[in-house]
């Protein structure tokens, strides 16, 4: 269970540090539009954190994990962290505006996606685990 909260702590931490690149980067930039910068902060908080004191919440009242436990949860480590390196490219390219080509474009929406299918692939799984770990329930 430890485990479980000292990932919700550190991927707290990557939150607000995506939030302060965010904020500070366009600032000194210029830049006032839209970027996906923010969405690294959302998601390191919401699919990084929440996530983590959720499974610690599920983990003391089911006592879920087991073997593919590990697996599965370096999976969703995988997934998560790629898709916020690469909201991360793609909003540092949407500031300082470089000229990308068709190619460099599509592999970083293509990567992103990876990284959406590890974690919702990893989400489904870890639910599944947590649901063979339920007692059974009487008739």
């Amino acid at each position: 269970m430890k485990r479980y909260l000292n990932t919700a702590l550190l991927y707290a931490v990557l939150a607000m540090c995506g939030g302060v690149f965010y904020r500070e980067f366009t600032k000194f930039n210029g830049f006032t539009g839209k970027t996906t910068l923010s969405f690294v902060h959302t998601h390191y908080f919401l699919l990084g954190m929440v996530m983590f004191l959720l499974l610690l919440l599920l983990e003391k009242s089911f006592s879920f994990t087991g073997a593919k436990t590990g697996r599965v949860l370096a999976v969703y480590h995988v997934g998560l962290n790629l898709t916020a390196v690469m909201l991360l490219v793609r909003g540092v390219t949407q500031v300082v505006a470089p000229t990308l080509s068709s190619g460099l474009n599509a592999a970083i929406s293509g990567i992103a996606g990876i990284g959406h299918i590890l974690l919702g692939v990893s989400l489904v799984l870890l639910l599944l685990e947590i649901r063979h770990s339920l007692p059974a329930e009487r008739a």
